[in-house]
């Protein structure tokens, strides 16, 4: 099994939203891929933090006919065994993630890929779900499309 990562603030929102589609579309697709997601800085949250995972993307979830199996895992913070566990690392947002990539885990900056979906304070849950829901559709499609190029040892995006 090959895995992706998908990495955000807090793995509480895009990252989780991103994870649960992934898995969904793989298996429909039936690729030999499984998603996780972990967040680069879950203190972030706060202390308050008010559960596993945002509402926001349970919604868009179901919205989409997709349910989050239980018990849905906390935030977690990401660490280098998760980053080298990895066939593919996702940042979600570029601008946001890039400088904490930079100062956690700087031998991975160049490793992942990032793509540019905004979190609540620059996007609505509408469009900043539905920008993920194409990206993780075109990675799906794209990874499905090049088997051979994802293969364990010899691409690691």
């Amino acid at each position: 099994m090959r895995r992706i990562l998908f990495l955000c603030t807090g793995n509480y929102y895009r990252s989780r939203f991103a994870e649960v589609l992934f898995n969904h579309l793989a298996k429909e697709k039936g690729l030999d891929w499984a998603a996780d997601s972990c967040g680069l800085n879950i203190a972030a949250l706060g202390q308050d933090n008010p559960g596993p995972m945002s509402r926001l993307a349970r919604e868009g979830l179901k919205a989409r006919g997709l349910e989050v199996a239980e018990p849905a895992h906390w935030p977690r913070q990401v660490g280098e065994a998760d980053l080298a566990a990895a066939d593919v690392v996702v940042a979600v947002k570029e601008a946001e993630h890039r400088p904490l990539m930079m100062k956690l885990h700087p031998a991975w900056v160049e490793r992942v890929r990032y793509w540019h979906v905004h979190d609540l304070d620059g996007a609505s849950p509408e469009v900043a779900l539905a920008e993920l829901e194409q990206l993780v559709k075109g990675l799906v499609d794209e990874l499905a499309s090049q088997p051979r190029m994802y293969m364990r040892g010899y691409v690691r995006d």
